[in-house]
């Protein structure tokens, strides 16, 4: 609906982000709908919209502590939901969840995420990685690139759902450390989204291009 959210930062900038406003569904959001906000909450464009708080406080919290990480995602999906809310996290059951191996924090549930406080928990837990499971919340990817972001969670996404309908059938069965250990570090260093995002804008620019408006 209108309560996930994405940020990017501002290039040539450590401190301001742009994020979609509070109220909008996606396929309403354009460019110029996007709200300018540095990490302190400050409304740095002028705009009829609102911020969505939660949304200021994971997303300040990633731009003001990496200032390697150009794009933020988070989402509330029902498979990204599923598995935040298991015990056992993200298993290395498919190609998609090996990417991610030993490379994904997690951040336990503490509420609607409003208090500030709770950024600097958030940071720790991301840690060096680019993806984070929040437990019993959803999913959280940041990249270096918009593409990077998109595609990581693209990828965690199906892992995600991957899991589930795996869970629900019959024995499952999980590569040894040593291969899952491999298959991540053959992704480690890449920008997933370098090949793939430029086919995806393509395709936005087929759909409705309004978006650049």
């Amino acid at each position: 609906m209108i309560f996930n959210h994405i940020s990017a930062r501002v290039p040539e900038t450590k401190d301001q982000f742009l994020i979609n406003p509070r109220g909008l569904h996606f396929e309403e959001i354009t460019a110029s709908s996007l709200v300018r906000i540095d990490v302190d909450g400050n409304v740095l464009s002028e705009t009829d919209y609102e911020v969505i708080e939660a949304g200021f406080v994971i997303h300040s919290a990633v731009h003001r502590a990496r200032h390697d990480v150009a794009c933020v995602l988070h989402t509330h999906t029902e498979a990204g939901m599923a598995v935040a809310a298991q015990a056992c996290g993200l298993l290395p059951l498919s190609m998609s969840a090996c990417r991610f191996y030993n490379r994904i924090g997690y951040h336990d549930y503490e509420g609607v995420t409003l208090d500030l406080d709770e950024r600097e928990r958030l940071v720790a837990d991301l840690g060096p990685h680019m993806a984070v499971i929040l437990r019993n919340h959803g999913l959280l990817t940041c990249g270096r690139t918009i593409g990077e972001a998109f595609c990581l969670m693209y990828e965690l996404e199906k892992a995600c759902a991957s899991q589930v309908l795996a869970q629900a059938g019959g024995a499952l069965h999980i590569p040894p450390p040593e291969v899952c250990e491999h298959s991540a570090g053959q992704s480690s260093g890449r920008n997933t989204g370098e090949a793939s995002w430029p086919a995806y804008v393509r395709m936005m620019d087929r759909l409705d291009p309004s978006y650049r408006d």
